[in-house]
């Protein structure tokens, strides 16, 4: 427990953040999630693919999401959806 009030201040911020941050990235891995799917049954991948890059943008820019890691899940959702449309 922390003894001095700006560092029960900052735990509690702390904790604001990763309740934020949590919420922002299962919301990104949902739609990613949701976008594989849709690639596998080949239904309506080009809309779930374009949900799945908003939500990862939205967490990158809500600091939640390295930028790197968000522009590697999307450039590999996109090679996932380009094989299949090519096939």
């Amino acid at each position: 427990m922390p003894i001095t009030r700006s560092a029960f201040k900052r735990m509690r911020k702390s904790q604001e953040q990763e309740l934020r941050n949590k919420a922002a990235k299962s919301a990104a891995k949902t739609y990613v999630r949701k976008a594989y799917q849709a690639i596998e049954t080949k239904s309506d991948q080009a809309a779930a693919v374009a949900q799945a890059t908003s939500a990862l943008d939205k967490a990158v820019s809500k600091g939640a999401l390295h930028k790197n890691a968000s522009a590697r899940r999307k450039s590999r959702l996109a090679r996932a959806a380009h094989k299949t449309a090519a096939a």
